[in-house]
């Protein structure tokens, strides 16, 4: 089986692994020592990222460990160059809001009151995922493959978000459709041209002033989403810089079992 190979040595929780490739697209995968012996012996084994088709792409490390990197091009076609290095974690903001998730019980959609459908409607999944679609490979995808390992049914292709899309139908159908709803905020997602009050509403109820989508922040700091929307700062939010995808998967993971 041919590879390339980076063995990153023992590397802290919360840094960043930035893989560049020129050529092709290619398999990038992020193991710890353990799973990488195992696809090394092309055993069953456990992975961080995936196919990548956008470069640079950043992982972050979720424990400290000895951890590797391969990139490979099984199944692909074409050839690829690749180089990696390490990037210090980021400090993480104080200021944002971090009430456990349970704190906010209107997160969960366990029935369609109040909601803008059938009474008798069933959500088919248990969360959706809007995003804007230069974050999917960096975090979404990686958010959802760990919210799929939580035995969680994800509903995000149909969210990726562009320029002209209609934020408020998109997420609209997501809660309609889903038990819980996240929006990945990010400098892309910004960039979309939604105003402030459209998401800031989108993520409360106007009437109520409930919360009922879950923000997650990713490379962006507490100044940018201020000078965006001042209230939406305020929400309940998890942030990438200071909790892993894994971290995050686990806690809403924790929280949708329960409330079953």
């Amino acid at each position: 089986m041919n590879f390339n190979h980076y063995d990153l040595g023992n590397i802290k929780k919360g840094e960043i692994v930035e893989i560049e490739l020129t050529g092709n697209a290619a398999n990038v995968q992020l193991l710890d020592h353990n799973n990488f012996n195992n696809y090394r012996k092309r055993m069953k084994y456990k992975y961080i990222g995936g196919l990548v088709k956008k470069s640079p792409v950043n992982l972050q490390i979720p424990r400290t460990g000895h951890w590797h990197v391969t990139v490979d091009m099984q199944g692909l076609r074409g050839t690829v160059r690749s180089s990696v290095k390490v990037i210090p974690a980021p400090s993480p903001l104080p200021t944002l809001k971090e009430s456990p998730l349970s704190s906010v019980p209107s997160l969960i959609h366990n029935n369609t009151k109040n909601m803008d459908i059938d009474d008798n409607f069933t959500p088919e999944c248990d969360i959706f995922i809007s995003h804007a679609s230069e974050d999917k490979d960096e975090v979404v995808r990686p958010l959802v493959h760990a919210l799929k390992s939580e035995g969680l049914s994800v509903w995000y292709d149909e969210f990726e978000l562009k320029i002209g899309d209609s934020l408020r139908k998109k997420i609209d159908k997501g809660l309609a459709n889903s038990r819980f709803g996240i929006v990945v905020l990010s400098k892309d997602f910004f960039r979309k041209g939604w105003t402030n009050y459209e998401l800031d509403g989108i993520v409360t109820k106007a009437v109520s002033g409930e919360q009922v989508i879950l923000p997650i922040w990713h490379n962006i700091t507490k100044k940018e989403v201020i000078d965006f929307s001042p209230s939406l700062a305020d929400k309940l939010a998890r942030n990438t810089a200071s909790h892993t995808v894994e971290e995050i998967a686990s806690e809403i993971a924790e929280l949708i079992k329960e409330s079953k």
